[in-house]
């Protein structure tokens, strides 16, 4: 961190603005969006991910789908020119390290209330799309919404769910909606094949680390079509981002 100045303390007044924030929504942060609290959302990240910034949803329509995907709502707490708000833009990103990150905003805001987590309210902005059964969005609205996770999944989990019906540590109740969310990473990994879109199949990896905190191991990261099914995901969501922006 020292070594690329990469800035982990936070002004006085940055942490003044966050303090204000308070743990959770209230009712007024709530009120003009539309609710999507009964919609069973999931999130799915790495086994130390530590913050969920998406979550998502699919359901059956006709022969295609509707795919829902949230993303916390940042904007709603950082006010343009703010203290965090110039913080944040002084920092660019937040920075990983193993085992550890250094976020772009204090951890009432990174950990809290802009982290989708399970069984908690959620300000967020969605991107609902029709999908057809040619993998084509036909549709796209973008809006405020309020939603409550239904779980934090993991890539291992959802793959082996995938794999071989279930796991122990995911409920039945989510099953059918991730082979659902996989039916639909189907059809659209076919439509961007069709459409000859390069495919980086990269080996991400994962350090090891002793009781000593020296490198024991640099493993290679399996991934699974858990890992591609929220890529596809996010790619539609930002594609249809990319055309409304075109539009506007």
């Amino acid at each position: 961190i020292r070594a690329h100045q990469i800035p982990w303390q936070w002004p006085d007044v940055a942490l003044a603005e966050a303090a204000a924030l308070g743990e959770e929504p209230d009712s007024a942060d709530k009120r003009a969006r539309i609710d999507l609290r009964e919609k069973p959302f999931v999130t799915i990240d790495g086994e130390d991910a530590r913050d969920f910034d998406d979550a998502v949803y699919c359901r059956p329509e006709g022969a295609g789908f509707r795919l829902w995907v949230a993303i916390a709502d940042v904007s709603h707490y950082v006010a343009p020119g703010s203290a965090l708000d110039e913080e944040a833009v002084e920092r660019g990103n937040s920075v990983y390290f193993p085992e550890r990150v250094v976020p772009m905003f204090p951890e009432v805001l990174s950990n809290g209330l802009c982290s989708l987590k399970p069984s908690v309210d959620r300000l967020a902005m969605v991107c609902e799309m029709a999908i057809d059964s040619e993998g084509q969005v036909t549709d796209a609205s973008f809006y405020e919404a309020v939603i409550h996770s239904h779980a934090r999944l993991t890539y291992t989990q959802v793959g082996e769910v995938l794999e071989n019906g279930w796991h122990a540590d995911v409920h039945t109740d989510r099953v059918e909606g991730l082979f659902r969310l996989h039916a639909l990473y189907k059809v659209l990994r076919e439509a961007r094949s069709t459409r000859g879109a390069i495919d980086f199949e990269t080996v991400e990896t994962r350090i090891l680390f002793d009781e000593n905190r020296k490198i024991d191991a640099i493993v290679p990261v399996n991934r699974n079509d858990a890992h591609k099914l929220i890529e596809e995901c996010m790619l539609a969501a930002n594609v249809a981002t990319a055309a409304c922006l075109e539009e506007s």
